[in-house]
C-alpha cells in the first residue's frame, strides 16, 4: 500500500473527529512514513508495519471517545464513548448491541417514569388541597412532597447507574484495545 492510499484511508476513518485531533494524528502517521523513508524503508513496508489504516482509525476514535468521556462526563461524551467502543469490532456489536439496547431502553423508560412521578407529585402538591384529597390538605401536601422527593432520589440513583454503565463500557473498551494491540503490532519475523 502506498503512503497516499494509507493516509487517504486513515483520514476517511477519522472523519467526524475534531479537526485538530485529525491533524495531530495525520501528522504523526506522516512522520512514521518520513522516518521510514529516512531509514531506507519503502512506503509499502512502512504501511504494512503500521497495519490496517481503517482499523487504526477505529482504535484511535475509540481512544478519543474514552478520553473525552473521562474529561467531560457529559451525555454526548458518554454516547461518543459507547459508539466508539462498539465500533472496534463487528463481533462485539453483535454481542453488545442487543444487551446495550435493552439496558438503554430500560434506563430510558425508568427516566421517563421518574419524570412522570415527579410531575404527578407536583400536581398532588399543588391541586390536592383544593380537590378534597383523602386525608385533608396536609395529607395532599405531604403526599406531593413525598412523590417528588422519591422521584428525585430515584433519578439520582438512575444517574449513578447510567454513569456506572458508561464507565464499565469504557473499561471494556480499554481492555479490548489492550488485548488486540499485540495482535495489531507488527511481529518480528523469526530467523530460521
Amino acid at each position: 500500500m502506498t503512503r497516499q492510499a494509507f493516509m487517504a484511508r486513515l483520514r476517511e476513518g477519522l472523519r467526524g473527529l475534531p479537526l485538530s485531533v485529525q491533524a495531530d494524528i495525520v501528522a504523526d502517521y506522516e512522520n512514521h512514513f518520513n522516518e521510514g523513508a529516512a531509514a531506507g524503508r519503502s512506503e509499502a513496508e512502512v504501511a504494512a508495519a503500521l497495519g490496517d489504516p481503517t482499523r487504526l482509525a477505529r482504535e484511535l476514535r475509540a481512544e478519543f471517545g474514552l478520553k473525552r468521556w473521562e474529561e467531560e462526563r457529559s451525555a454526548s461524551a458518554g454516547a461518543s464513548a459507547i459508539f466508539a467502543v462498539l465500533g472496534l469490532g463487528a463481533i462485539d456489536i453483535l454481542i453488545l448491541l442487543p444487551i446495550l439496547m435493552g439496558v438503554g431502553a430500560t434506563l430510558f423508560g425508568l427516566g421517563v417514569a421518574v419524570v412522570a412521578v415527579f410531575f404527578a407529585g407536583g400536581v398532588v402538591f399543588a391541586a390536592g388541597p383544593f380537590n378534597h384529597f383523602p386525608g385533608g390538605p396536609a395529607a395532599s401536601v405531604l403526599a406531593g412532597v413525598g412523590l417528588m422527593a422519591g422521584a428525585a432520589s430515584a433519578g439520582a440513583v438512575l444517574a449513578i447507574a447510567t454513569i456506572g454503565l458508561v464507565n464499565a463500557l469504557a473499561w471494556y473498551g480499554r481492555l479490548h484495545y489492550r488485548l488486540l494491540k499485540p495482535a495489531l503490532e507488527p511481529q518480528p519475523v523469526g530467523v530460521a
